[in-house]
């Protein structure tokens, strides 16, 4: 699994793709290919759970226009390996 951490910057272009984003997003999450996204609480930026590789992670950002929108930043990207909880790996 990979994280993607954003931040954001309160600009007008960022908000105005937010909703395309969001429905690119919910069909992701349809698939199992997105298994949690949010924003933080303060919206300075969020967090996204992908089951996928690093190779269809880099064509997933590359398709939606949201990651290179004015006030978007991609600040980490990092493998996930949970052990405890609904989403633990093989023991």
């Amino acid at each position: 699994m990979l994280i993607l951490e954003l931040t954001f910057a309160a600009t007008p272009e960022r908000l105005a793709a937010r909703p395309a984003h969001r429905a690119i997003l919910a069909r992701l999450h349809d698939d199992g290919t997105l298994l949690a996204a949010g924003p933080w609480a303060d919206d300075s930026g969020a967090l996204l759970l992908f089951d996928v590789g690093r190779a269809e992670l880099d064509r997933l950002l590359d398709a939606d226009p949201y990651y290179r929108t004015p006030g978007v930043e991609v600040a980490g990207i990092r493998e996930w390996l949970p052990v405890v909880g609904p989403l633990r790996g093989p023991r």
